[in-house]
């Protein structure tokens, strides 16, 4: 970046047409435990916050097991993953006589680490080519924003990308996912209107015929109880079917992490429908609600393949367990 020209007192006057350039070194992006951290603000204030006043008695009572109990539904942590991480807790309290505030949150994060490590499980793209990944989930959960990002994810793994603008209810949506390929020089097959199904059959047939590595299948926003277009999102899965026997490789559901509970019964319905075999977490920067992750761990365990902590290009990742828990305790 060419700064302004500029003299110094005693420098001499600088010759026409000459250009001082400041040394300007550009700044390097935080490191992603960094960013996670940033990103889970708001749930390590109020969770992370909260449990130190808690374990600050330095025993595991009834009453520090209530007020947990509380504290964690609130987290939307939801019923069930509650009453496991509290049995646990009280377990290990008891077996290992935790008396100090540190032993007690240090013995809290690993249960709540047993209970999310299934979750965290390597997406293995190797096994077809082209890899197709159909994306669904409700309007405004960040789907269309979230196939940019993976697009970008893969590429950076020397993978070739094509998109399939699925959704062809939305004007804006086929614009938006045009960008994204522009963005990442990516090419996108779409339709002004038609069958999303008969779009995402041609890109597949694209795919195949260019050698491409990587299929990413949007498809239209829908709420669970709209059984009609959950019959339709079906429809579009046994249309892959058609194009390619193995596929879909990958059924992921975007889910807003703002959502809480919701987010759950979400889970269940498009599970129901189109067979999810993982999840995409995005807003985790935007909400106290990162608890759901337990929740879904509990009551309906699908692989947590990518999470979101920001608007940036770089703020998807896969989801590892380890660091997650770290971000939410320390």
């Amino acid at each position: 970046m060419f700064g302004f020209l500029k003299k110094s007192p005693g420098q001499q006057p600088t010759p026409a047409g000459s250009l001082i350039v400041d040394s300007v070194t550009p700044m390097a992006p935080a490191p992603w435990r960094q960013r996670l951290k940033a990103g889970l603000a708001r749930t390590r204030a109020q969770f992370g916050g909260r449990l130190r006043t808690l374990f600050s008695r330095g025993k595991v009572d009834e009453e520090l097991l209530e007020d947990l109990e509380a504290l964690l539904l609130s987290s939307d942590v939801g019923l069930d993953a509650t009453e496991h991480l509290l049995y646990h807790l009280k377990m290990r309290a008891k077996r290992d006589g935790l008396d100090t505030p540190e032993a007690i949150q240090r013995a809290l994060s690993e249960i709540f680490y047993e209970l999310l490590q299934p979750l965290e499980e390597v997406l293995d793209l190797a096994a077809h080519r082209p890899f197709i990944i159909m994306l669904a989930g409700v309007n405004g959960a960040g789907k269309t924003t979230s196939i940019g990002k993976l697009a970008k994810h893969f590429q950076a793994q020397g993978l070739s990308v094509l998109l399939a603008a699925g959704d062809t209810f939305r004007a804006a949506a086929r614009e938006q996912l045009q960008t994204w390929g522009e963005r990442n020089n990516v090419t996108v097959i779409s339709q002004q209107s038609g069958d999303p199904a008969a779009v995402i059959f041609d890109a597949i047939a694209a795919a195949k015929a260019r050698g491409i590595d990587i299929v990413l299948a949007d498809t239209a926003g829908r709420l669970p109880t709209q059984l009609h277009l959950m019959d339709e999102i079906a429809k579009v899965r046994r249309v892959i079917q058609k194009a390619d026997p193995s596929g879909p490789h990958e059924t992921l559901l975007v889910l807003d992490a703002t959502f809480g509970q919701n987010a759950l019964q979400q889970v269940m319905a498009f599970d129901k429908a189109i067979q999810v075999s993982g999840l995409v977490l995005t807003k985790l920067d935007g909400s106290a609600k990162g608890g759901v992750v337990a929740a879904i761990a509990r009551q309906c365990p699908k692989p947590v393949r990518f999470i979101g902590v920001g608007e940036g290009i770089d703020d998807l990742r896969p989801f590892n367990a380890r660091d997650f828990v770290d971000a939410l305790f320390e």
